[in-house]
């Protein structure tokens, strides 16, 4: 593909971060906003240079103009909108959480298959430069003991939690809270470097309308456990740690954005950042382009089969194993 013309759907922070991104990047273009109201997706479109603005989604999809679809609204709409869009023949970039159920992605996945499309789920973590570094080093530490991720962000949005209202991202009818937010990143890193853990198990604190606002994960490998904490209700620092019998590893500012990875064993202290622009959501656009740019079907499927799905299937084990239900559980 030589030029990617994109359609968003959704208007929030994320957003805006991957078109800063876009603008950025060469290639790749805002060409279309689909926004059920004409207002928000207008500003959104001049901000960003988009050409057409739909406020119905069935002609958003049927527009002849966009290549790829990047799909951003709330969580539960994430799988019946990435379906909408690869049955219109659309190459799809949908955000993390990919989808509530194991099931979907299965389905999603097959389907992009059958149609020859591109289906990438929109996590920055694999496709970062320092992703490489961490794993090829990663076999210095010898037999992994402990691993030890926090990812901890106070959320605007949890005050309005207590004043009694319920944003999308605390709403359990929307799919939301911490482990779909930003624990998520924890078990995404984690299930990257070690493959599928054996065991999964979720230790929330709830809040009154049973929405978990931070918590921890833990998974279990042969040898070792995961720990995974996350929290939208507090302040701290974020960071994550792989602990070995030869040494540790660890990530400045945690799992979401490897800003710097510390390696320390018993042959020195190195520290390596292939990372110098401070926004990862640059290097999340330039690779998920690059790829669509090349027609690299086979790393997107990759990514898929061997990240996505077994990240969703033990974030959906824990979160169902702690009493989280959302609309469509089985």
């Amino acid at each position: 593909m030589k030029e990617i013309r994109l359609g968003t759907i959704g208007s929030g922070p994320i957003v805006h971060s991957i078109l800063d991104g876009v603008l950025r990047t060469e290639g790749i273009r805002l060409e279309a906003v689909y926004s059920r109201k004409e207002e928000t997706g207008r500003a959104l479109a001049e901000e960003y240079g988009g050409k057409t603005v739909h406020t119905g989604l069935e002609a958003f999809l049927a527009d002849p103009n966009v290549d790829v679809v990047y799909i951003a609204s709330p969580n539960s709409l994430h799988y019946e909108q990435t379906r909408q869009a690869l049955s219109a023949g659309k190459h799809v970039i949908c955000e993390k959480p990919f989808c509530t159920r194991a099931d979907q992605v299965r389905e999603l996945l097959a389907l992009a298959r059958e149609k020859r499309l591109f289906l990438i789920e929109a996590v920055p973590t694999a496709l970062l430069p320092n992703f490489p570094v961490l794993k090829e080093h990663l076999p210095k530490l010898g037999r992994v003991k402990l691993v030890l991720g926090n990812y901890t962000q106070y959320s605007a949005r949890y005050d309005k939690l207590l004043a009694g209202e319920t944003p999308n991202v605390f709403n359990p009818g929307f799919a939301g809270g911490c482990l779909m937010d930003i624990n998520y990143y924890n078990v995404y890193l984690t299930t990257a470097l070690f493959g599928p853990p054996a065991g999964a198990r979720y230790r929330p604190n709830l809040a009154p309308n049973g929405i978990d606002t931070s918590g921890v994960v833990e998974l279990d490998y042969p040898g070792f456990t995961a720990s995974l904490a996350a929290s939208k209700d507090a302040r701290g620092i974020s960071f994550f740690q792989i602990e070995g019998e030869k040494g540790f590893i660890w990530v400045r500012d945690g799992s979401n954005g490897l800003a710097e990875v510390r390696v320390v064993t018993e042959e020195g202290d190195q520290t390596f950042n292939l990372q110098p622009d401070p926004s990862r959501w640059f290097y999340e656009v330039r690779a998920i382009a690059g790829l669509i740019r090349s027609g690299d079907y086979d790393t997107a499927y990759g990514l898929l089969a061997d990240i996505t799905l077994p990240v969703t299937e033990a974030v959906e084990r824990a979160r169902l194993g702690a009493g989280l239900f959302f609309p469509g559980d089985r």
